[in-house]
């Protein structure tokens, strides 16, 4: 009896070392797959109309788990830009952020002085960065250390209304023209048209001081952003230009209604914006009363001078456990060519790597799209090459919003711009150094 109950025993115990060979086989021949987890939002970075902006990562995905049958690539659908920021905030404060995300501009500089960003410098020798264009890689660096790579690039670029240009006789400008040429067409333009007293058309919407500073080339930090700038003599050309172009309206605060009326000729416009509206059917909903196109925006002389351009960042936890991986779709999304040419399909922006930009696809899209257009490869590379992204420290946002303020109110009350520039400089360097 004790003999059979041994026995008993013994198979018992055989049998469940059995099961757990068996098991331990099982996990080694079909481990469980990697959740690769990515932060995306919904819609388009450049708040135009979009539809498919989760077609390109779904392209993506597959080919990534085509190439890694053991990954499983997750995001979570239907995050509004607008949500997005506090969404990602909450997700890094509980410390379930995702390995990969897109990071918006206002939130890079503050993610990189936080260290919740991976430092990508050590995989750089990876990529070819020579391949992007300057501005747009220089978006995604803090501190002169590499903390995330270009997805989706958006230039500005100067919207012309050709209807009126025509109606006064004036051609529409080359793309080397400048602040000289800019300010004598907008000064031809303004005008009572009617003979009732009252102006009714004029020369540009929205240009602001800091469109200006980018036509002048001027640097407003130094790198580390411990020293503002300011009060130099090229930034009191700079708003001394803008308070000329607000002179010629004789104090009328122009509106939108206006432009979209077609009463103004000029108005930086994003190339995402001029890819939306241009194109049917948009076209007969925005801006369909007169002719319109772009051109590049004009700088203080034909040698000198930039625009501003916006970049969409891709980064990754500098927590992810699966770093390696984290890198390698990151790439893909931003260096693999294939991708980034559906892109321009897709979306509304531009490639940051210079051989999509450059391609001959991605110019018969846009041309399509636009029919008879100014906007050619040439415009497009030129743009690219001459932009220039907004500086990358912990300040910048809120040191640049509250200047803009000061400056409008000092142009608005006509007050001493030496002085003023004078003691924006000082109140902004404390801050820098406190």
């Amino acid at each position: 009896m004790v003999l059979r109950q041994g026995i008993f025993k013994m198979n018992k115990i055989t049998k469940i070392m059995i099961i757990v060979v068996v098991l331990l086989v099982g996990i080694i021949c079909y481990p469980q797959k990697v959740v690769l987890t990515i932060g995306i939002f919904a819609g388009s970075n450049w708040d135009v109309p979009s539809s498919e902006s989760y077609t390109l990562i779904d392209e993506a995905i597959a080919l990534f788990e085509e190439k890694y049958p053991n990954v499983e690539v997750q995001y979570e659908s239907g995050i509004l830009k607008d949500d997005y920021s506090d969404w990602l905030a909450d997700k890094m404060l509980a410390g379930d952020e995702p390995d990969v995300f897109m990071v918006l501009n206002s939130d890079f500089n503050t993610f990189s002085s936080l260290g919740v960003l991976e430092n990508l410098s050590s995989y750089m020798d990876d990529i070819n960065t020579s391949l992007y264009y300057e501005s747009a890689l220089e978006a995604g660096s803090y501190q002169d250390q590499q903390y995330a790579l270009p997805y989706e690039c958006n230039p500005t670029l100067m919207f012309v209304n050709k209807t009126l240009l025509e109606k006064e006789g004036i051609e529409i400008p080359d793309n080397d023209w400048t602040l000289d040429d800019f300010y004598n067409i907008c000064k031809q333009i303004t005008k009572d048209s009617d003979g009732d007293g009252i102006i009714d058309q004029y020369g540009v919407y929205n240009y602001d001081w800091l469109d200006a500073i980018y036509a002048y080339g001027i640097d407003l930090f130094d790198e580390d952003g411990t020293e503002c700038y300011i009060n130099q003599s090229s930034v009191k050309e700079a708003i001394t230009f803008v308070q000329k172009l607000i002179d010629l309206n004789q104090n009328q605060n122009l509106t939108s209604d206006q432009f979209d009326k077609g009463q103004i000729a000029f108005s930086p416009m994003t190339l995402a914006e001029y890819r939306t509206y241009k194109p049917y059917p948009w076209r007969i909903k925005k801006y369909s009363q007169f002719e319109w196109d772009c051109v590049k925006m004009p700088s203080s002389s034909t040698s000198t001078g930039y625009s501003e351009i916006s970049t969409t960042l891709i980064s990754m936890s500098s927590r992810s456990t699966h770093k390696t991986l984290a890198w390698e779709f990151l790439k893909l999304l931003t260096y693999d060519t294939t991708l980034q040419q559906n892109l321009i399909q897709y979306s509304q922006g531009i490639s940051a790597l210079k051989t999509v930009t450059q391609s001959d696809e991605t110019i018969q899209i846009i041309s399509e799209e636009a029919g008879d257009s100014l906007v050619n490869l040439s415009l497009l590379d030129e743009v690219m090459e001459s932009t220039r992204s907004s500086s990358q420290f912990k300040k910048y946002e809120s040191i640049i919003s509250s200047l803009d303020i000061s400056i409008s109110n000092m142009i608005n009350n006509d007050e001493d711009i030496d002085l003023s520039l004078a003691a924006f400089q000082k109140e902004i360097n404390q801050t820098l150094n406190e």
